[in-house]
Order: structure tokens, then C-alpha cells, then sequence
């Protein structure tokens, strides 16, 4: 990429982180906490294109990684009254750890039986939320409380700081992005996605990237799910299952798998696809399916995944 061209990359970036924390003064409240929500969800959307879009990973159990720092910090809180920052750190670890285990595991196969192994990980994640419910609540989930949402003596529940953190978070996780794509190890993970064998060749530990990937992969979506808890207050065993790993994959389709912006548009567009056609009939889902087909169809590599192929061949 020339360098006159990635400065345009940068800024545009840049140019996004601002936009969006100039919002968090002008915006109501209500579209407020739902670009709150969108940005959260947009972090662990990019932890999965990691995975999936730039090493070629697909993977259906995505879901337990959110979850496993989802229930690492609100569990902390819970149980231990443990505060934000080292809840929401225990969470983003358990996250970590749990997809180098997974990774090691799950790597030995590829392609679809990766697919399916994945999967059941997750159903086994999901099925030990509800067995150890005693611990958990079960289906019923429960509310953090409030010692674990509050930093530095701020209320993360009030709109403006939780807004403000869930813009840290997703810019901290866009531009680490932008970085890894890149950087070498960036670099070398697209040529695994688009030929292994030739990447081995060249001589690549390409089972140590790819676990390498993994492990960023689960760490960042890990990571959204402890701010999810956190700022949104709510953690149930819903989160862990197969849906919430098929949103990010959704979300990632939609935005342009391989794109560093993608993962942000396509959250963001399909959140505001369903709440726009809640307001025209019940049969919401109907209107949604039906826009995300034409999107299939039409725009096949997702909205910035088009834009790159038509008009900025550069973009990353």
C-alpha cells in the first residue's frame, strides 16, 4: 500500500473515532445507548473477522468466547463484589485462555470439520452455563451489581460514561486492527486464507498463526463480552448460544469480511435494519430477510467489501 494512500486509510479511521465521540454530545438518548450497544458488539464483530476474515477461519462457536468474558467479569462481580477494571481484565483473560485451549484442539481439523467443531465447544460452553446454575442462574441470567459498574467513582450505567467506554473499547479495537493488517503477522494470516500450502512452503509455521490468530480472535471478542456485561448490566446464558455466533458472522458478511471497517458497518446496519422495520409491522424479520438477501445478491463482499472492489481498491 503507498504511503500517500495509507494516509488516507489512517485518517479515514482517525476521522470515524471522531465522528463517533463528537456523537456521544448531539445524539438523543436513545439512539445514544443504541450506538452504545452497536459499538460493544462491533468489538467483538472484529475479533471474529480476525478469525474468519483475514485468516479464513470459519468458526460457529464464536459465541463462547463473548460469553466466557461475559461471565468471567459478571461473575466476579457477583460473587466476589470485584470492581470494573480487574472484573472486566479476569474476563477478558478467561477469554484468552479459553481459546488457546479451544485453538489447540479445534486446529488439528479444518474446513467444515472445523466448523462443526467449534460448534460443539460452544453447545459444551453453553450446556456447562446452565448445568452449574447454582453459580450462574441458569436461563434466568442476573444482574451485575453496581460495585462492578463503577470507575473511578463513575456510575457506568449513566449514559455518557457508558458510551464513552464502549467508544474506548471500539477504537482501541479498530485501530489495533488497522495495525495488525499491516504488520507482518497481518500479512502472513491473508496468505494463509488464500493459500495455506503455499504459505507453508515459503516457510511459515502456519498451525502456530493460525493459533496465533485464535487466541486474538477470542481474546478481543472475550473482551467485548466483559464490557457487555459491565456496561449493560444484564449476564445470561443466551449470549453463549449458536444465534450470537451467527450474529457475528452476520455482521461480519454484511459489513465486508476481510475489511477493517466492515465488522462496525454491518453491526450497525443490521441494528438499525430491525429497529426500523419494528416500527413498520411485527413481521419485522420478514423485511430484514428480505433486505439481507438483495445484500447477498447484489453486494456480494458486503457494503465496504463493494466499496473496496468498485471505488478504493486500497482500502484495507
Amino acid at each position: 500500500m503507498r504511503g500517500k494512500s495509507w494516509g488516507a486509510v489512517v485518517a479515514l479511521h482517525l476521522g470515524l473515532v471522531a465522528v463517533l465521540f463528537a456523537l456521544n454530545f448531539v445524539l438523543p438518548v436513545y439512539h445514544q445507548g443504541v450506538l452504545a450497544r452497536v459499538m460493544v458488539l462491533a468489538v467483538y464483530a472484529i475479533g471474529y473477522n480476525i478469525a474468519f476474515g483475514y485468516t479464513g477461519l470459519l468458526s460457529l462457536g464464536h459465541a463462547m468466547f463473548f460469553a466466557a468474558g461475559l461471565y468471567g467479569a459478571g461473575l466476579m462481580g457477583l460473587h466476589f463484589g470485584m470492581a470494573a477494571v480487574p472484573a472486566w481484565a479476569f474476563g477478558t483473560g478467561a477469554g484468552a485462555l479459553l481459546a488457546l485451549v479451544v485453538g489447540a484442539l479445534a486446529l488439528r481439523t479444518a474446513g467444515v470439520s472445523f466448523m462443526i467443531v467449534t460448534l460443539m465447544f460452544a453447545q459444551a460452553v453453553y450446556l456447562t452455563i446452565l448445568y452449574f446454575g447454582d453459580i450462574t442462574h441458569g436461563d434466568d441470567g442476573f444482574v451485575v451489581p453496581s460495585v462492578s459498574r463503577t470507575l473511578a467513582g463513575i456510575d457506568l450505567s449513566q449514559q455518557h460514561p457508558r458510551y464513552l467506554v464502549g467508544w474506548a473499547l471500539f477504537s482501541a479495537a479498530l485501530l489495533f486492527s488497522l495495525w495488525l493488517v499491516r504488520a507482518p503477522f497481518g500479512r502472513v494470516l491473508v496468505a494463509i486464507r488464500e493459500n495455506e500450502e503455499r504459505a507453508r512452503l515459503l516457510g511459515y509455521d502456519t498451525g502456530a498463526r493460525k493459533l496465533g490468530a485464535l487466541v486474538i480472535s477470542g481474546t478481543i471478542s472475550a473482551a467485548s463480552g466483559a464490557a457487555y456485561g459491565l456496561l449493560f448490566g444484564y449476564v445470561g446464558a443466551s449470549f453463549a448460544g449458536v444465534q450470537y455466533s451467527i450474529f457475528a458472522l452476520l455482521w461480519v458478511l454484511l459489513g465486508g469480511a476481510g475489511t477493517v471497517l466492515g465488522p462496525f458497518v454491518g453491526t450497525l446496519f443490521m441494528f438499525y435494519l430491525i429497529d426500523l422495520a419494528t416500527e413498520v409491522t411485527d413481521a419485522y424479520m420478514l423485511i430484514a430477510g428480505v433486505v439481507l438477501v438483495g445484500l447477498t445478491l447484489f453486494a456480494p463482499q458486503g457494503i465496504v467489501g463493494e466499496v473496496r472492489r468498485r471505488l478504493w481498491r486500497d482500502l484495507p
